[in-house]
């Protein structure tokens, strides 16, 4: 069936934001837009986790959000985070977003305070009465605190621009039962589970490593679609030893933008209290980019 929000299918990319000297990297930002338009991603998810959003200031959030939309020019879908823990605050990202020509808004569940499933309802309820883009909401108890629950998202179902949902609950018992009981479209949060997501009636992912393999991504993407099964499942097994081996090392984005340095496309700077992968993680790191054929 056709679901609420499947004008956002696809490989959409949760961009890192990049630093120099502790200051945002406005040209290496626009350089990581072009490089995934290049590859035919579908949409960028900029200040979202990858993006270190936490540690941004409002003005840089804003700032990150104003120059993805403007470098894209329409040539792909941008989706930036627009959460916090505060619904006045989330409401107010959200807001810019909408102003500067963002297609949606990736807004993940308050984090810390751990509201009630009516909290969270009603949160995201005065958001999607207040901003006319879509929604895309964002669940990921291992970072917030607390699930939200599949009840919950039936309720979000009767808000017309709550159409998506970035899933990161581990859970495809969760997924399936969003997927049976509303027309919400779903999106994998997790690289390695976007295959299983798939095959249960997800519509893509929000990923990491598609930093840096974006046109892999699009392959297993692209075999699903075509109902190449065998395809999808080699793409798979290689895309999760990458997953594995590399998202496993740290707390997201660390390994991430360590890899993007080796690679020769970010400083790799992070900021506190996120803190560089140690002499031995980044010999792990080598030792799998170069098995994968990256290095």
């Amino acid at each position: 069936m056709a679901r609420k929000g499947s004008e956002f299918a696809g490989l959409w990319v949760a961009i890192t934001t990049p630093l120099k000297d502790g200051q945002l990297d406005e040209a290496k930002l626009k350089e990581q837009v072009e490089f995934q338009i290049a590859a035919g991603t579908h949409g960028l998810c900029p200040v979202g986790t990858t993006g270190e959003s936490p540690t941004l200031s409002h003005e840089e959030h804003e700032r990150v959000i104003s120059i993805v939309v403007q470098t894209a020019r329409g040539r792909c879908k941008v989706m930036p985070g627009t959460g916090s823990n505060s619904t006045a605050e989330a409401l107010r990202l959200t807001k810019w977003a909408a102003k500067e020509g963002a297609d949606a808004a990736l807004v993940v569940g308050p984090y810390y305070n751990k509201p009630t499933q009516e909290g969270f309802y009603q949160h995201y309820k005065a958001i999607a009465e207040q901003v006319g883009i879509p929604l895309c909401v964002y669940n990921i108890p291992g970072r917030t605190g607390k699930n939200i629950e599949p009840e919950t998202f039936i309720r979000f179902d009767e808000l017309p621009n709550i159409t998506l949902v970035k899933e990161a609950t581990g859970s495809l018992d969760q997924a399936s039962q969003i997927l049976s009981a509303t027309k919400l479209s779903i999106l994998s949060g997790d690289d390695s589970l976007t295959l299983p997501l798939l095959s249960v009636g997800g519509e893509g992912v929000i990923s990491v490593v598609g930093n840096i393999v974006p046109k892999d991504m699009i392959a297993l993407l692209n075999a699903w679609k075509k109902s190449d099964v065998a395809e999808a499942e080699k793409w798979h097994h290689k895309l999760f030893h990458l997953c594995r081996d590399m998202l496993g090392l740290s707390t997201n984005p660390i390994p991430l933008k360590a890899a993007m340095k080796m690679l020769g496309r970010d400083t790799g700077e992070l900021r506190l209290p996120m803190t560089a992968l140690d002499a031995a993680g980044e010999a792990k790191l080598k030792k799998t980019l170069t098995n994968y054929g990256l290095l």
